[in-house]
């Protein structure tokens, strides 16, 4: 039949064929391609054709180069607070005078959980890296918003006296919603957050974006910001001093090199000229820092020997005014009330904290200070009238049992032992009339937006307690706590 094919035939065909199969299938896939984009939001498809890291920060750092609009102009500072409260109101001071110094706008943060960042050993030469510190500071700050536990360092330290016109400072919550975009009205409550809207609808940057947005942790943002790696290992900050670039007195040893195989060499920078005018970093909007901590060491200091700026009176006023910050006077008030209420009458007062670092190193030389102590007050004393001393410890009562505090406590005929604890009515009490006056117990959509627990002011209370001590003060050698009881009853907090 005339129809009919012989094999041979079909192979020719399907030859002839193949050819048209081969620019079919190509040109159908485009066309598939080209209707999916006409039906969905461009943005959704290049998360399927682009690898996910490279499409994240296209789409939005496209959408979002430098900070929102809101931001424009300004250009901030920002540091990773770490360790204890003690430490990290060191480290606020210090971003002060760095903040005025390089006229910048100081992201003030919360306080941070005690030894929530660690930031390790300068002497040693073992601590963590700039990013690693605001990575760490970062994530903590985010759990203490999701647990509503966010306190402003602001909130619990006076700054009134250091006026705005010296340097300027804004609550990190409100730079988070301003650089990012992101919904933060519901956390931020009083006069610090006033700047807030609770209008600002979130931008759809995710919280581990706006991250590496403010911290300068991935490439695309370095335009924006500056981290400085430079660490106490190998830099101590100055300024005004003429010494820009000259080794510092303080270097690793050459056993300590040996021992750790370390190359660190320690220079001493000037801040104005590495960060300032005609620098590199001048103009970057955000130049992070990652620990402020410094302390006298060796005839030199840790990382920052600004202690005067006689060439600068402005910043010379500040450094002055910054030698005591008050507690806010809410916490004040409530020390002083225990001290009338609970111990009426003359007491001594026993820093003897466990969670001090310098506690553990020092514990026998604190309580042999504090037995001489009160055998002198005994010697002196011309009657018989009881000893009230106040025991500032972490370590609960039921815990002293076969230790110096219980004899103390034991020993009625001749001591009143009194501490405070977070359950205390005084020191939970305090708590709501804190939160009251700071204005940071608003709620949203019906739920507690901040809580500020009796836990979270305890110390700060008891810190005030000691400062009141009329008899005297034996704390911890070397202890940052130490040092600020010593510093508010230097500056007659309780009068």
């Amino acid at each position: 039949m005339a129809w009919a094919l012989s094999r041979s035939d079909w192979r020719r065909k399907i030859r002839r064929s193949k050819p048209d199969i081969c620019i079919v299938l190509p040109l159908s896939l485009i066309l598939i391609v080209l209707f999916l984009f006409a039906i969905s939001p461009s943005t959704d498809l290049l998360e399927y054709f682009l690898p996910p890291t490279k499409t994240l920060d296209r789409l939005q750092s496209a959408a979002f180069p430098c900070g929102s609009e809101t931001a424009a102009g300004e250009r901030f500072l920002l540091y990773a607070p770490h360790s204890g409260f003690t430490n990290q109101l060191w480290e606020l001071k210090n971003a002060i005078v760095f903040a005025a110094i390089l006229n910048r706008t100081l992201i003030v943060p919360p306080v941070l959980d005690h030894h929530a960042v660690i930031l390790g050993s300068c002497p040693k030469f073992r601590v963590n890296g700039s990013s690693d510190l605001l990575s760490a500071v970062w994530d903590h700050i985010m759990d203490l918003i999701r647990d509503q536990r966010y306190i402003s360092m602001a909130d619990i330290v006076d700054l009134s006296s250091l006026g705005h016109m010296r340097f300027r400072m804004i609550d990190f919550r409100i730079f988070v919603s301003m650089w990012c975009g992101r919904n933060l009205s519901g956390t931020c409550f009083g006069s610090s957050c006033c700047a807030m809207s609770s209008n600002v609808e979130s931008s759809s940057i995710s919280s581990n974006y706006c991250k590496s947005l403010s911290f300068g942790l991935c490439e695309n943002v370095k335009p924006c910001v500056h981290v400085v790696q430079e660490d106490c290992r190998t830099t101590v900050w100055t300024y005004q001093q003429g010494n820009d670039g000259t080794l510092d007195s303080f270097q690793p040893d050459e056993q300590m090199q040996k021992r750790k195989k370390l190359s660190y060499v320690r220079k001493r920078r000037d801040l104005y000229k590495s960060f300032g005018p005609s620098s590199d970093a001048e103009m970057v909007k955000i130049l992070a820092f990652g620990s402020l901590f410094t302390a006298p060491y060796k005839g030199s200091e840790l990382y920052i020997d600004i202690h005067e700026a006689p060439g600068d009176s402005r910043i010379q006023s500040l450094i002055r005014d910054l030698e005591f910050l008050p507690f806010a006077p809410e916490i004040i008030a409530a020390g002083k009330e225990f001290v009338r209420k609970k111990i009426k009458g003359p007491f001594l007062c026993a820093q003897l904290r466990l969670l001090d670092g310098k506690f553990k190193n020092h514990w026998k030389a604190t309580f042999s200070e504090l037995k001489k102590k009160l055998q002198s007050e005994h010697g002196g004393k011309k009657n018989n009238s009881l000893i009230h001393i106040f025991i500032m410890t972490d370590l609960p009562r039921n815990n002293w049992a076969g230790t110096y505090l219980e004899s103390l406590v034991n020993d009625t005929k001749f001591y009143n032992v009194h501490t405070l604890h977070e359950n205390d009515e005084l020191v939970v009490q305090s708590a709501k009339r804190f939160r009251v006056l700071k204005n940071i117990t608003s709620t949203h959509n019906d739920k507690l937006c901040s809580y500020v627990s009796s836990h979270d002011i305890l110390l700060y209370i008891e810190e005030t307690v000691c400062s009141c001590a009329s008899m005297g003060f034996v704390g911890t050698s070397g202890s940052t706590i130490t040092e600020s009881i010593l510093s508010m009853r230097k500056n007659n907090v309780c009068q």
